[in-house]
């Protein structure tokens, strides 16, 4: 039987925020949320990995439930794209993985029924790949020779009648393991799953970021 796989991505060095994955929100090291996430969506994700280089966020991962691949060192630099990461993830499983659940650690907060729906999503579309994106509501403009130029509208418009435009929030992806195979996350059939909440505006990279992720989830723990 083909198997549907979560894989979460979490090397050990950061330079933004030392020790970023590991580091607490709401009382829970922030890689945790994901496997958290992943477990409770049984009925998708047959099994849930972490990627790691890092040996405590490897003693952590075990302790939630996750299994653990050990990733390379050549594939844990500031640079490393998450493809090839992806990439050697599935050259350590089996060939019986069918799809691919993308789940950045630092997208940590997401619905409970998120993956639920956005898998029916995706195999009821028949694609080969999913991203979760979500509405922008904001003038957006460009600075050329000293003067700012509007570039999603016109001086005057109101905010609500903007052409729709969105963004790439990372709360998950979900992609069949050949295209990854073939060095892509997103496929020709790529199917983007509108996430309208306000944790699609959490991303954390800074202090700031984790403040403001312990502040959302107090106002929406039960989303």
């Amino acid at each position: 039987m083909k198997k549907t796989i979560a894989i979460i991505p979490a090397r050990g060095g950061s330079k933004r925020l030392p020790k970023k994955n590991i580091l607490p929100l709401d009382g829970n090291p922030l890689v945790a949320h994901s496997i958290q996430f992943a477990i409770t969506n049984a009925s998708v994700v047959d099994a849930v990995f972490v990627s790691t280089d890092d040996p405590e966020i490897k003693e952590i991962a075990l302790a939630y439930g996750a299994l653990v691949l050990d990733r390379p060192a050549e594939l844990s630099g500031d640079t490393t794209p998450t493809i090839e990461v992806l990439q050697d993830a599935i050259l350590q499983l089996d060939n019986d993985v069918e799809n691919i659940v993308l789940l950045q650690p630092t997208n940590p907060l997401r619905p409970k029924k998120l993956l639920a729906e956005a898998y029916s999503t995706f195999k009821n579309h028949l694609g080969d790949s999913l991203m979760t994106v979500t509405r922008n509501h904001q003038k957006f403009g460009k600075i050329i020779e000293g003067r700012f130029e509007p570039f999603n509208y016109t001086m005057g418009q109101r905010s609500q009648d903007l052409e729709p435009l969105y963004f790439e929030n990372g709360l998950l992806y979900i992609a069949k393991s050949q295209i990854i195979k073939e060095g892509n996350l997103l496929g020709k059939k790529n199917i983007p799953f509108i996430v309208e909440h306000p944790f699609a505006h959490i991303d954390i990279d800074t202090q700031e970021d984790l403040d403001y992720a312990n502040y959302i989830l107090t106002h929406f723990k039960d989303a």
